[in-house]
């Protein structure tokens, strides 16, 4: 009965956590439980976490408060509490906005041998500073009746005329965009990466605007053939109790780029321990709960992202997509280092 009840909290919050919270806002759990805490700052919306953390609280009798909101403002928070923090454990999105957070001086290094047996090196810091604990594949998303899947290939095709006035995207504010471009940077070097941006830009059917879900939209409205988004939105769209956004999901397909070489690039959602955590014991074990394969299984099947290890069993959605595919294997420890200089060039030629 127990092992029930945990599943269909998880499937709950797991179902829609993959989004930044919008609004600073507080959720205690459990307030009659010992003293013995942790307190988590999540750009994870925290009433959407709280029956995983509930389960957590059973099980160790550490008591969860959670602090919600946008990464950046909670980054800034850290920053300007300093010792004064109550943050033990920041939880967010993209390795860029965790490379910065480390950078920045916020966060304290792991000696963990579980997390570092759980987690593939490329999905975590490589001083330990911060943990990859779902992944999430920025793929190639098109419209079947206008593009023909031989006519995909890899990232850098996405540079060819043929497709010009045929791309939708993101602005290069975004992070998600920003961490692709970073990963060119790696694989391709400066000079290369700033010709393929130029081109892209180049094939641009329209101004950047909106996000991930809007570009699916208008690939769907044949606005443009083609987007890059990430996988898991494409799931919410099967699952959503909205008609048109299902109807809308059985008329867009996935590509994986690059299977042909180095694989599709991914990125991850993360945990990292607070340098001025006054409980750093159960911060680690808060981390290590949700590496484990309990934590996994239901991030995959609920959620539709991807497990930070292929023996963790996916959703059928994800499935559907092929799965496993080829991962890109570059050290997420790139994307922060690189992101800078992606910036520069995505203001350099002109990527809104």
């Amino acid at each position: 009965m127990k092992k029930s009840i945990l599943s269909s909290f998880l499937i709950i919050i797991l179902s829609a956590c993959s989004g930044e919270a919008t609004e600073n806002q507080v959720v205690e759990i459990n307030k009659n439980s010992s003293t013995n805490e942790v307190n988590i700052y999540s750009a994870r919306k925290g009433y959407l976490l709280k029956p995983l953390l509930v389960e957590f609280e059973k099980d160790t009798n550490i008591k969860v408060n959670i602090i919600s909101g946008k990464s950046k403002a909670l980054q800034k928070r850290i920053e300007q509490e300093g010792e004064n923090t109550r943050a033990d454990v920041l939880l967010t999105v993209d390795a860029g906005n965790l490379y910065k957070a480390k950078y920045d001086g916020l966060l304290q290094s792991i000696n963990s041998e579980k997390l570092n047996k759980l987690i593939p090196s490329h999905l975590r810091d490589i001083d330990g500073y911060w943990y990859g604990l779902s992944i999430r594949s920025r793929v190639i998303m098109y419209n079947p009746k206008k593009v023909n899947v031989n006519e995909l290939s890899t990232y850098e095709d996405l540079a060819n005329p043929k497709w010009k006035g045929r791309i939708c995207i993101r602005s290069s504010g975004n992070i998600y965009n920003q961490s692709l471009l970073a990963s060119l940077v790696s694989h391709l070097g400066v000079n290369k990466a700033e010709d393929w941006a130029r081109k892209v830009v180049g094939n641009f059917s329209r101004k950047p605007k909106g996000n991930d879900r809007t570009q699916m939209t208008s690939v769907v409205l044949e606005e443009c053939d083609i987007t890059l988004a990430n996988t898991y939105y494409l799931g919410k769209w099967i699952t959503s109790e909205k008609k048109d956004e299902r109807k809308y999901a059985k008329m867009i397909a996935v590509f994986f780029p690059n299977q042909i070489n180095r694989g599709t690039h991914i990125n991850i959602s993360g945990a990292a321990i607070v340098k001025y955590s006054k409980n750093t014991g159960n911060a680690l074990k808060l981390i290590e709960y949700l590496a484990g394969k309990k934590a996994q299984e239901l991030y995959a099947k609920a959620n539709h992202e991807y497990p930070i290890r292929e023996n963790i069993e996916v959703s059928d959605t994800v499935k559907s997509w092929g799965y496993p595919f080829k991962q890109d294997t570059l050290s997420l420890n790139e994307l922060g280092k690189n992101n800078k200089k992606a910036v520069e060039i995505f203001d350099k030629v002109n990527w809104q």
